[in-house]
């Protein structure tokens, strides 16, 4: 009977021996964009937080160049001898803070001409009132510039956090205004009382519109403010920045009140005029570090909260790497395991086939006797029973 012969064992194609470590590599391909697009994404949000923060460091130094500023100008209308200590060292600190990072805020070359302003006018005699206004008039046209500058190369003003954007809008571009217009207001005031009668009229008209000036961006300062307040999270914000805002806008409606001719009247008391203005000025003074350190406080803690983000997808992206790494080392080594088994089946199989030479048939040997023909042998049997039949 003929046995078959056994099957034998078809080895897997080279693509069904990569196929396993082709899906592991297609489940490493999204994963790894994926992590890094959000590793790209929160880096980048993080690096414009760090950015808003010397963007909040240059706002503060101008902050300071821009009291002394506004104090020296008051000074040189009232023909007022005042020391310029002040804005001497705030320039100064102004200057080694641009030196700093100027660079990385693209401010320096504005800074240069503004430096270059002020220094003018240390030597400028304050003999002539209205040219001197003229004059500190255009260096604060420029402090101004450079705060909307600074704004906007440090990132400030595409802040994408309600609370912390309506803080930097009223920190760098409303209360500087208000503040520079608040000053021009009160100075103006005083330059109209000096003049003759016949032109009572027209400073009259510089004094409605320069009240316009100076109550819009302080308007505009209170609503940014209490918008920062309601849509915060932060449980200190209001209780910190509520109280000088208070002050502030009273002050602000002091000025607005001075500043109009009483009825009956064509004019405007300057001494009460530069009063308000004085006592705006130092609200003003004191609700603007309140706003910066607020401000820079939530960037602060939005630099954290991205620390301990990127810090997850760093430990997300290192736990799919390993446990992808995991998975690839176990179909390898059940790899490794099935050619070892098939090598061994085919060994097993081959020693099979092949007899060995202790199990291989031998005949039965027959009697000692000499060959003879068959039918010899069968005539030999009846002669050795003859004589025995006979006997019988």
């Amino acid at each position: 009977m003929t046995v078959p012969a056994p099957r034998a064992r078809r080895r897997p194609s080279t693509l069904g021996r990569l196929l396993p470590l082709l899906l592991i590599g297609a489940l490493l391909a999204p994963v790894g964009l994926l992590v890094t697009s959000a590793w790209r994404q929160t880096t980048d949000d993080r690096n414009l937080a760090v950015r808003e923060r010397l963007g909040v460091q240059y706002l503060t130094a101008l902050g300071s160049v821009t009291d002394a500023l506004v104090e020296a100008q008051s000074a040189a209308i009232s023909n007022r001898q005042v020391s310029g200590d002040p804005l001497n060292r705030a320039v100064e600190e102004a200057a080694a803070l641009d030196a700093r990072i100027g660079d990385e805020l693209l401010s320096q070359e504005r800074w240069a001409g503004v430096r270059a302003k002020l220094e003018a006018l240390r030597g400028r005699s304050p003999a002539d009132p209205e040219a001197a206004y003229t004059s500190y008039s255009e260096v604060s046209d420029l402090l101004l510039a450079l705060h909307r500058k600074v704004r906007e190369s440090s990132g400030l003003v595409r802040d994408p956090v309600a609370d912390s954007f309506f803080l930097q809008d009223s920190a760098g571009q409303d209360l500087p205004e208000a503040v520079v217009a608040a000053g021009r207001l009160a100075d103006l005031g005083t330059l109209v009382a000096r003049r003759p009668a016949a032109e009572q009229p027209r400073g009259l008209m510089e004094l409605t519109a320069m009240r316009v000036a100076a109550l819009a961006p302080a308007g505009d300062l209170v609503d940014n403010l209490r918008s920062a307040v309601d849509g915060s999270e932060s449980t200190d914000l209001g209780a910190n920045v509520l109280t000088p805002l208070d002050t502030y806008q009273r002050s602000v409606e002091a000025l607005a009140a001075y500043s109009t001719p009483a009825k009956g009247t064509s004019v405007v008391d300057p001494g009460q005029l530069s009063a308000a203005g004085l006592n705006t000025h130092r609200a003003a003074r004191q609700l603007q570090p309140v706003i910066l350190a607020e401000l820079d406080a939530l960037l602060v803690e939005r630099i954290d909260a991205f620390d301990r983000d990127r810090w997850l997808i760093g430990a997300a992206g290192a736990f799919a790497l390993l446990l992808l790494g995991w998975l690839a080392a176990l179909l390898l080594a059940a790899r490794g395991r099935a050619r070892r088994r098939a090598t061994m089946a085919a060994n097993h199989a081959e020693n099979a086939d092949t007899p060995s030479p202790a199990d291989s048939w031998q005949p039965v040997p027959s009697d000692p006797r000499a060959l003879q023909p068959a039918g010899a042998a069968r005539d030999s049997e009846p002669a050795q029973w003859g004589a025995f039949d006979a006997a019988r």
